[in-house]
């Protein structure tokens, strides 16, 4: 494989960084928000399924009288 000097190095990631499509703002934070609707409904959700099979376990095993 050919060596890539620095210059030209920086020429390619210049070129390659300038191809990309960035989000918008509004994206960014539409996204960001779903982010943490999905991270609450999934720490209720544990939350909800951690107390139910403590609930059980503890009925199971006689300690929640």
């Amino acid at each position: 494989m050919a060596k890539t000097n620095p210059i030209e190095f920086f020429q390619q990631v210049r070129s390659e960084v300038s191809k990309v499509t960035w989000p918008t703002r509004k994206e960014t934070m539409i996204t960001t928000a779903m982010v943490f609707v999905m991270v609450i409904l999934a720490s209720l959700f544990f939350f909800v399924t951690d107390q139910i099979m403590g609930w059980l376990v503890g009925l199971l095993l006689g300690v929640g009288r």
